[in-house]
Formats: structure tokens, sequence, C-alpha cells
């Protein structure tokens, strides 16, 4: 554990210079991970559970996805959700069925039911990964929107695909299908709304009294944020539903709730998610990567390269068909749908339940989520450039693009509050 901290201490000094190049706090992480795993295994003695590996990885996400959707404006949240849905309700379930496809041609000897379970765990993409280009403002704030909110209910939705794939493999399956998914599906999002509900109001309520009155302590207030975003993961746990729906969905009512001060009272929930997806980033390339280096095959890379194109870029071209999006545009939002902490998770529980040809599925997820992290990460900066570049001069051509379309974007992510919250590229 001396080891871990030494090494988040560095990223925090040297993290500005790093991140403006590209370098993303995951791929340090998971990189100094690795190399200090294979060159000095003796000073990084990570013993994880994979039970505790998967909590800590859970609670950094449901910390993440509190705090990003504290920062959202509902209401204006309404009236711009045309690309997200799509993305969410036509996107999210293409995936899933193109990576189906993929993974019987690419493992021809897989059983139906494990290249289900492999396609439902890659499908969700990183919230916390794609904040590189959804923080910056050279991005058109109807894109950088539509990623966000996208990154943020997807692993949540995909939970009950995920549930019901893990119950085949294990042949764990007592109804058909299709109940079982929608079963499932209401099961997960109904108590993820619940819970989420139930925790912002709650906490929401109580900082606005409390707020208003001048009762709480200035160092208490980050604290009740804090807490809010971990009674919305601990309800949805004991009641069964997704606890990432829970988290987005308490964030949401929480900042409404709250009101205007909800871009600052949720840095200390937001910054210690980062610090337990720090924890969780140094132990997958210390563990997960160099375990699974010597069962890397020519297969599991060929599907981790389609995993992060086709299999993400074909139902995002679908999606937004008929949107106004431009080829380009449609290009960025598929290309920038990072694989991470949700990933992670599934295969955790995975490997905690026990699925057949574990060796095959579980490798090829940690490698496509160590390539999402190489790949997406270095190149964050030439994209956004050359896709920025597109842009100024295709709104100046054409200014009622669908890109232009004025958007109001939340507080970026680690960023002092107090700049306006409405961006119009």
């Amino acid at each position: 554990m001396t080891t871990v901290l030494v090494i988040i201490i560095v990223w925090s000094a040297v993290s500005s210079p790093l991140d403006r190049r590209g370098i993303t706090s995951a791929l340090f992480f998971v990189v100094v991970g690795l190399l200090v795993a294979l060159l000095l295994p003796q000073v990084l003695d990570i013993r994880l559970e994979a039970l505790a590996a998967e909590r800590i990885a859970e609670v950094g996400l449901a910390l993440l996805l509190f705090s990003d959707a504290t920062r959202l404006n509902l209401r204006a949240l309404r009236s711009q959700l045309s690309w997200p849905t799509r993305l969410l309700l036509i996107g999210l379930p293409l995936s899933i069925l193109v990576g189906f496809g993929v993974g019987l041609v690419v493992f021809p000897g897989i059983a139906v039911a494990s290249a289900f379970l492999l396609a439902t765990m890659l499908a969700p993409t990183d919230a916390a990964l794609g904040q590189k280009v959804i923080s910056d403002t050279s991005v058109p704030p109807r894109v950088r929107q539509a990623l966000d909110v996208e990154s943020g209910l997807n692993d949540g939705l995909g939970v009950p695909f995920f549930l019901v794939a893990l119950a085949i493999a294990n042949a764990e399956l007592e109804t058909g299908f299709t109940t079982a998914v929608f079963t499932n599906m209401a099961l997960q999002i109904g108590w993820g709304v619940a819970a989420g509900l139930a925790a912002g109001i709650f906490g929401g309520l109580l900082f606005r009294l409390g707020d208003r009155q001048g009762w709480i302590a200035a160092d208490w207030r980050q604290i009740l944020a804090l807490v809010s975003a971990l009674l919305s993961y601990a309800i949805a746990f004991q009641l069964g539903g997704s606890v990432f729906i829970a988290a987005f969905v308490g964030g949401i009512t929480f900042g409404y709730t709250v009101g205007p001060v909800r871009s600052v009272v949720s840095m200390l929930a937001e910054q210690a998610g980062d610090l337990l997806a720090a924890i969780t980033w140094i132990a997958f390339g210390a563990l997960a990567l160099s375990l699974a280096i010597p069962h890397i095959t020519w297969q599991v890379v060929v599907y981790a390269i389609l995993s992060l194109t086709v299999v993400r870029m074909l139902p995002v071209a679908i999606a937004l068909a008929g949107r106004g999006a431009r080829m380009q545009t449609v290009a960025f939002i598929g290309w920038f749908g990072p694989r991470g902490l949700a990933s992670l998770v599934f295969a955790l529980l995975a490997l905690e339940r026990g699925i057949p040809e574990a060796e095959v599925v579980l490798t090829t997820v940690v490698v496509t989520v160590a390539l999402s992290i190489l790949l997406h990460g270095l190149s964050s900066v030439p994209l956004v450039a050359a896709y920025h570049r597109w842009y100024s001069a295709h709104s100046s051509r054409t200014p009622d693009a669908a890109e232009a379309v004025s958007t109001i974007v939340p507080r970026r992510r680690r960023e002092i509050p107090g700049a306006s919250d409405v961006g119009k590229a």
C-alpha cells in the first residue's frame, strides 16, 4: 500500500503537464502499476480479494457519476435529450448485438452464452476516462453533453443485460430470455431510480434547509454531499437495484434540490471518486494486466480492436442517423466511447461467480480496457484539435448546424467553480 500511495503522490505532483499531453491519470497509473509489478514485484504488495476490489471500483465509479450528475442543469437537459437518448436506447443494445456477433466470429469455438456475456461486459462506456474530451471547451457543447449523459447512464442500463448474460453462462436462468431481461431491467432501473431519488431528495432538502438557516458548518458542506452519494449507493445495493443508476439519479436530484451551489459542494465526492479510481487502476496494471499477458492471443487483440471501433462506432452511426450530425461528428462520438471501470466491475463480478471459458472472456476484457486507456488517452489531444478545426469551419459556413445548437453544459470536472455554466462554441 505504501507504493500505491507514493505512485498517487507522484502523479498529483506532475498531473497538469502530463494531462495536457494526453497522458491521463488512468494511463499513468496502469503503466506504472504494470512496470512496478514486472520489474520490482517485491515493492508492490497488493492483495485485494475480488469482492473488495469490486467494491472499491464500484464505489469509485458511483462517486464520479454522482458528482458529474450534480453538475448537470436538469431544466436544460430536458430540452436536449435527443442525442443522448438515441445513444442509450438504440446505440447501447446495438453495441451488445454487434459485439455478440463479432465474438462468435473471432472466437469460433466459444459458447454462445460466453460471447453474449463478453459483449455485455464491454458495452458500457466510461464516464471518468471520457472526461478529457467532455471537459474540453473546444468540443461543441452539444457533443460534450451527449457523451457526458451517455457515459453517465449506460453503465447502469447495461447491468440488466450483464446479469442475464451471467445467469445464462452459468445455466442459472429459469425463465425465458426476454422475460429475464425485462424483469432484471425493471428491478435494476426501478430500484436504482428509487434509491437515487430517496438519497438525493433527503440529502438535498437537508442541505438546502441547513444552508438557508446557516446551520451547516463550512467543513461539513462537502461531507454532506459525499455521504448523500454513498447513501444512494447503499440503498440501491440493499434493494438490488443498479448502484450506477442510483448514483447518477441521486446526483441529478441532489443538484436540482440544492440549486446553484451544486457545482461547489460536490467536489469532495468527485475527488474521493478519483482517489478510489486511482487505486483501482494501479491494481489493474499490477494484477489484472500482468496476469493476463501470458494468455493474450491474436484473437483477443483482434476482438479488442474491433470492440473499440466497429462494435462501438457502427451502432453510434445508426443511433444518430437522421439527427443532422455530420459524418465527422458521428465518427468523433463513436471513437470516444472508452471502456473502463464498469467493464472491470463486471469482470470482477464474473470472476467471483465463476463462468465457463473465463480465461478467454476475462483476458479479452482486460486487454480491451488496457487498449482503450492507451489509445483514447493518447488520441484525445490530436483528435480534439482536428475536430475543432473542422467544426470551426463547418459552423461558420452552416450556423444552424446540428452540432452548433446552443447547449448548457456543466462545470468541467476538477474546475474551480465560478465560471459560467453556459457554453457555446
